[in-house]
């Protein structure tokens, strides 16, 4: 049971009326037909203890009646006092000088004027922190940095100042933190608040009892019609025998919530069960089996788009989910189909997809055939991707001419890659620090058969990093990416594998891939290395005093491409721009200067990607 203990220790004669300053509101009935008003003063800046008292005071429930006599009002002011000091103490005024006395004019209802002088306020003394249970006696790391992190995040430390609902507060956190991890039976057995109105200083002390250590144990799932049952474990990637941990099974709800597979999932277990091996219990509703999406949109590099996407999460007679998008836009339309099969134990999944697509580069033309199949797996930070693809790629424009086409990227290949992605941000899709990583790696043979251009072999690599730094205003956001392809001179490897920039995530300042390799008829073609890089300062645009959901920018950006790594010569975009934490994710907005080709080019887009 909790204890709250509470010690007046000195009480100062009241302070006549002239001798402070005062607030004074009177809590009159518009309709007249109270008994009596109430007027409540209190000295400038203790407009929280006014508006306190005036509403929570016991008087206001007698206002309504209206045939109160003398003697009743009078003993209703004695009850009043120990109800105002009561109201002063919950915000740590526990020596407040209260005068409480009837003033009547003539042919008006009786005012009840109630001055309080609050005095100074209650500071938090000593500390004290103690637990029961497992947490206090197991020598385990985990349960002696749980133990350390309530007692160091213990929101009232001493010199604070104490009010009741700060109290209630740290107390309510302090259960919070010893529930989330190892402990969800855990209670508050004891917590005392020992204030002396002398001094002024309230001592603290709280007593939680853990009780034992849960595991997780077996996964019950209710509400699954559709699909295989087994992919719910699958999905939460909860380890069966694992330490219970409230944020795990949050994750993992937001796993299942975000698979596609069910439009909402509850997560939880019962803290009466077997602490040994406690069950989990899933709850899901399924999303239906099959949907159609249509969206539109809009970027700088690529214009207006419309895009109509079909999702199957079940093909008949498979437990593959089948995604096809047709896109249309100015610069890139294409089709494409993607089947995943369900995840096994450790998350992998088949993907067999098939993609065609027309770039339009200006001066050229490409049409470009994909086909892949592999595994991938995808956990909260880090996805891997290992598969096999076959490119096809034929390019066409105005000014090509004899073998140029070659150099343009028209070709084809088959290939095997591997790609990892690694994020470490604080969080998504605003991240404030951290990083992210990412590379590729593959090799294959070119598959063209013509006289001039043989199978040939060819390896490509791709780097790229994204760092974001806080500062005192705002933070920095740095990023980096490189690649490149190792081939014969001869070798026609196709444009999907090669390299072009430029754009409102690459190279702000020029045109969606208008950075690459200049032919001798002019027109810009795809190149064998490829570097790319960016700073940018972020801060924050405020508004009296407080951040908006608005940001300012500045931001350099380089990049460059080319056949051999001696030869790139980097272009320059400057600019600044602005950022909204939209709904839908980061909306960006920028006005970049091309330095090398001198003009100025506004970028949009929407959304965090690495």
């Amino acid at each position: 049971m909790a204890v709250f203990l509470v010690a007046f220790l000195h009480y100062a004669p009241p302070l006549l009326a002239q001798e402070v300053a005062t607030e004074t509101v009177a809590a009159s009935n518009p309709a007249n037909t109270s008994a009596f008003d109430i007027a409540v003063r209190t000295p400038p800046g203790f407009t929280a203890l006014r508006e306190l008292v005036e509403k929570h005071i016991e008087l206001q429930r007698y206002r309504a009646v209206t045939d109160l006599d003398d003697a009743e009002l009078a003993r209703l002011i004695v009850l009043a006092e120990r109800d105002v000091r009561n109201l002063a103490g919950t915000l740590g005024y526990f020596s407040p000088v209260i005068r409480i006395a009837r003033e009547t004019a003539a042919a008006q209802r009786p005012v009840i004027a109630i001055n309080i002088e609050p005095g100074q306020a209650t500071l938090v003394g000593t500390v004290t922190v103690a637990f029961d249970g497992d947490i206090a006696s197991s020598p385990e790391a985990d349960a002696k940095t749980q133990r350390l992190d309530i007692e160091r995040g213990w929101q009232l430390p001493s010199g604070q100042r104490f009010t009741q609902d700060r109290w209630d507060s740290a107390k309510t956190q302090a259960l919070r933190d010893l529930v989330a991890r190892r402990y969800p039976a855990g209670k508050l057995t004891e917590s005392l608040a020992d204030v002396d109105a002398e001094s002024r200083i309230a001592g603290l002390k709280i007593r939680l009892d853990s009780g034992p250590v849960f595991h997780l144990g077996r996964v019950d799932v209710t509400g699954m019609t559709h699909y295989n049952p087994v992919m719910v474990p699958r999905l939460a990637q909860l380890k069966q025998g694992a330490v219970y941990d409230q944020k795990q099974l949050t994750e993992a709800q937001q796993r299942l919530a975000s698979s596609g597979y069910f439009d909402s999932a509850y997560i939880f277990i019962d803290p009466e069960d077997d602490p040994a091996a406690v069950p989990v219990q899933v709850q899901v509703r399924e999303a239906k089996l099959q949907k159609v999406v249509l969206g539109v949109g809009a970027s700088t590099d690529s214009g207006p788009r419309v895009s109509l996407e079909h999702t199957h999460n079940r093909v008949p007679g498979t437990d593959w989910r089948a995604v096809t998008k047709l896109q249309l836009e100015r610069k890139s339309p294409f089709a494409q189909t993607e089947w995943t099969s369900m995840p096994d134990e450790a998350n992998w999944r088949w993907v067999a997809l098939a993609r065609n697509e027309r770039i339009d580069d200006n001066s050229l033309i490409t049409r470009d055939q994909r086909l892949r199949f592999g595994r991938t797996q995808s956990s909260d930070r880090i996805d891997r991707n290992i598969y096999v693809q076959y490119d096809r790629a034929r390019v066409s424009g105005t000014g090509l001419l004899g073998n140029t086409s070659a150099d343009t990227g028209d070709g084809s290949a088959v290939s095997g890659n591997y790609v990892w992605t690694g994020r470490y941000f604080d969080s998504l899709p605003f991240p404030r620090k951290g990083y992210g990583l990412g590379f590729e790696l593959g090799g294959g043979y070119t598959l063209s058969t013509s006289q001039n251009a043989k199978r040939q072999p060819y390896i490509r690599g791709v780097g790229r990093w994204l760092g974001i730094y806080s500062l005192e205003t705002g933070r920095i956001a740095m990023r980096a990416e490189a690649g490149a392809v190792r081939a014969n001179d001869t070798a026609r490897v196709p444009s999907t594998a090669l390299f072009r920039t430029g754009g409102d995530s690459t190279v702000r300042g020029y045109g969606y891939r208008d950075i690459g390799i200049t032919l001798p008829n002019g027109i810009i073609g795809p190149g064998r290395y490829m570097t790319v890089g960016s700073v940018e300062w972020q801060r924050p645009i405020r508004s009296n005093g407080l951040p908006t959901e608005w940001e300012s920018t500045v931001f350099v950006d380089v990049g460059g491409v080319a056949d051999k790594p001696q030869d790139i010569r980097p272009a320059v975009g400057i600019g600044s721009g602005v950022r909204w934490r939209s709904p839908i994710g980061p909306l960006q907005i920028d006005l970049a200067y091309g330095v090398k080709v001198r003009a100025f080019r506004l970028h949009t887009s929407v959304g965090f990607v690495f």
